[in-house]
């Protein structure tokens, strides 16, 4: 199953896109505590999934750096993570990257960039600024089967 697949599957039955309240209805544990350079990370402990952010990174950056570690729980639930930070944010790593596409999936619904070329002048760059994507990451968002 496809990380799109996956991702719409999940937004479907929790009826939001927002990662907190997905974690919080999955029974995910979130902690944020100080973590230096680093920007969050999954791990499990006792069968308890907790996803670990940084508490001094800002509130856009929180809601993807959560949306990133919930992937990580989805998709890698038995694996503890690294530790995300700003500089392996564009890691080749593979489970990296699936915790990437699936944050981009998550946090840029198709809808979201369709809605955008017809009559709105809210852009691309808006939608990737308010919900803390970083540009680099873009380039994983699959509209129709196409890469942005």
């Amino acid at each position: 199953m496809s990380i799109k697949s996956i991702v719409n599957q999940l937004v479907k039955k929790h009826g939001t896109n927002d990662p907190f309240k997905i974690a919080k209805n999955m029974g995910i544990l979130i902690v944020f505590e100080p973590l230096g350079n680093a920007l969050g990370y999954y791990s499990k402990h006792f069968r308890v999934p907790i996803i670990h952010i940084n508490q001094d990174a800002d509130k856009t950056s929180q809601f993807f750096i959560c949306g990133h570690e919930l992937g990580h729980a989805i998709q890698h639930p038995d694996t503890n993570t690294s530790f995300l930070k700003k500089h392996t944010l564009f890691s080749t790593d593979k489970l990296e990257i699936e915790a990437n596409t699936f944050a981009v999936e998550l946090l840029l619904p198709d809808d979201l960039f369709l809605e955008q070329n017809n009559y709105s002048c809210f852009t691309i760059y808006d939608a990737i600024k308010e919900k803390g994507v970083p540009v680099e990451l873009l380039s994983l968002k699959n509209v129709d089967g196409k890469k942005i």
